[in-house]
């Protein structure tokens, strides 16, 4: 049975009509679901599991745009749905999830015939701006170590993660982390292992 908040919206006639042409595809971690400079083929819910979004620059540095889990709507897929342009950034299953494609004949007819899928893809398009206009407030505008030090205090100790997965949550180079780390380290802030930081002074 396929699930989502914004398809149990849907009029019976319409319903069936998604029943009828999507499947619900098993997404192993590690997966790319879309890679940058690829078409858009429709439009990704994730029924389960977690699903990452991030860009790559010229320099090789990664950043995380943002994640998908249950309930959740692509909001990269719908630009390219509206556009016609390609994918700006790639799609990476973090954690083992499951997923349907609507594809772009189906969401062109819901989009039309449905106020109520209408009004929900422009909700969480605006709720997703929204959150990309804050990253880039704190990417431009807020130093780095301080950035570290907010995304450290969230999490419950030890985080688990390497300096380049770190680097691509903060959307900098690993060597940059990995300076200001050591730097904590030098404090008595944190402890550092292979993949793993143990909180001991934040």
């Amino acid at each position: 049975m396929i699930r989502h908040s914004i398809l149990d919206k849907l009029p019976d006639a319409l319903q069936e009509d998604v029943l009828e042409t999507v499947k619900a595809m098993s997404l192993p971690q590690g997966k790319i679901l879309f890679r940058a400079g690829e078409p858009c083929q429709g439009l990704p819910l994730v029924l389960r599991g977690t699903v990452k979004v991030q860009m790559t620059g010229a320099a090789g540095n990664s950043i995380v745009l943002y994640r998908m889990g249950k309930d959740d709507i692509c909001t990269l897929s719908i630009g390219c749905l509206m556009t016609g342009y390609g994918y700006r950034a790639e799609a990476l299953v973090e954690e083992a999830s499951e997923a349907v494609m609507i594809p772009r004949g189906l969401f062109d007819r819901l989009m039309d015939q449905s106020a109520e899928f209408r009004l929900g893809v422009m909700e969480s398009y605006g709720r997703r701006l929204d959150d990309l206009m804050l990253l880039v407030e704190e990417v431009a505008f807020r130093r780095m170590d301080e950035r570290l030090d907010e995304w450290l205090q969230a999490r419950t100790s030890p985080v688990l993660i390497t300096h380049q997965e770190l680097a691509v949550e903060l959307g900098t180079a690993r060597e940059v982390v990995s300076r200001l780390l050591k730097e904590l380290e030098r404090k008595g802030r944190v402890k550092l292992a292979r993949g793993r930081i143990e909180l001991t002074g934040l």
